[in-house]
């Protein structure tokens, strides 16, 4: 049996659970969908108090990264991301796609899997 693989982007998780309802009905082999970002890491617990805790800069906090050192998190934290004034878009919305949808489909199913998720938003 041959497989292949999709690499599908979407702005929002419900977009690719969607997408990925509809290629359950294929053979479907493997699916994960994760949500990713240009910061290492996941950052740091969003329950802590800022003022009371240890945190080494902006970009840990606001960014949810974990730095191998200071000088690259304060690097970081130069980001209009960082700050909050860049909100990306509409309501404070995130515009990007970053959310994967990764599938593994049998060959047969390649064509049709491709066109379900284009459908459904992806990139």
């Amino acid at each position: 049996m041959t497989e292949r693989a999709i690499l599908a982007y979407f702005n929002t998780p419900d977009q690719a659970h969607k997408a990925l309802d509809q290629l359950k009905q294929l053979k479907l082999i493997e699916s994960r969908i994760e949500r990713f970002d240009g910061m290492p890491g996941d950052g740091v617990d969003v329950m802590m108090n800022p003022i009371r805790s240890d945190f080494d800069s902006l970009g840990e906090l606001t960014l949810n990264g974990e730095f191998e050192n200071r000088s690259a998190g304060i690097l970081a934290a130069a980001s209009v991301s960082a700050s909050g004034y860049s909100s990306g878009g509409l309501e404070n919305r995130v515009t990007g796609r970053d959310v994967l949808l990764t599938a593994i489909v049998d060959e047969q199913d390649y064509e049709r899997a491709y066109n379900i998720v284009h459908e459904a938003g992806a990139l």
